[in-house]
């Protein structure tokens, strides 16, 4: 296997089939040794935290693919704590995909003369590019598609398939009790354009209440699996 990109939470290698390896790690994104998802470098090491990260994205990308959306995953090996994916192109230099059912976080920060925190949302679906030095600015339609970084009828997908996954996510954590506020997933696409979703599928990429209160994500996945 040849190394061909190394992240914060997890390495990347190719394989000689042409696929790529995810090799999931216990570095997590924080400060002064507090984990914070938000975070935008490695603060921490917590034992165990790729095996779950790993564990639940295993879990919901075959929800996922059941339900006839197209994903990268191929399969997996929790002894290595690795994922086998198809290759994708990443839009643009990178961008994130968020579904909001609440008003909550940077959403509320923007909009809070309009709207109460923690009022609904209709399954609301927002884009920022990935650029740490500038925020992670938010982009609408037009600016994605005029900019050249997708177009019209990939942002359509996404946004169709970012919708129906976050209610598949929803619906699974609601049988436990717990409500979705939000979630942020990544989209790439193949050699045919056809948008898939990649990535990873885990606690620190949501935002989760349980009887009106926050759970941290690694409570989070201890709750999500003790459950199960």
């Amino acid at each position: 296997m040849e190394l061909v990109y190394t992240g914060k939470t997890k390495n990347v290698f190719a394989l000689d089939n042409g696929n790529y390896l995810l090799k999931f790690k216990d570095d997590c994104t924080g400060k002064d040794g507090v984990f914070d998802p938000g975070e935008n470098s490695v603060g921490l090491t917590i034992e165990g935290v790729g095996d779950v990260n790993l564990r639940m994205s295993i879990y919901f990308f075959e929800k996922i693919k059941a339900a006839g959306i197209k994903t990268h995953y191929v399969n997996a090996d929790l002894e290595n704590t690795t994922m086998e994916v198809l290759p994708a192109k990443v839009f643009g230099k990178g961008l994130e995909v968020i579904c909001r059912h609440k008003a909550v976080g940077s959403f509320y920060k923007r909009y809070s003369d309009y709207i109460e925190l923690g009022a609904d949302l209709p399954a609301y679906v927002e884009m920022t590019f990935k650029n740490d030095a500038k925020g992670d600015p938010l982009v609408t339609k037009d600016g994605i598609v005029t900019l050249g970084v997708m177009t019209e009828k990939q942002y359509d997908d996404i946004k169709e398939m970012t919708k129906k996954i976050t209610q598949i996510v929803a619906d699974d954590l609601l049988e436990k009790g717990l409500v979705l506020y939000d979630i942020k997933f990544e989209f790439g696409y193949d050699k045919n354009g056809d948008v898939m979703l990649i990535d990873e599928i885990a606690s620190g990429n949501m935002r989760v209440y349980k009887d009106g209160e926050y759970i941290d994500p690694m409570t989070l996945s201890e709750l999500f699996f003790k459950e199960k």
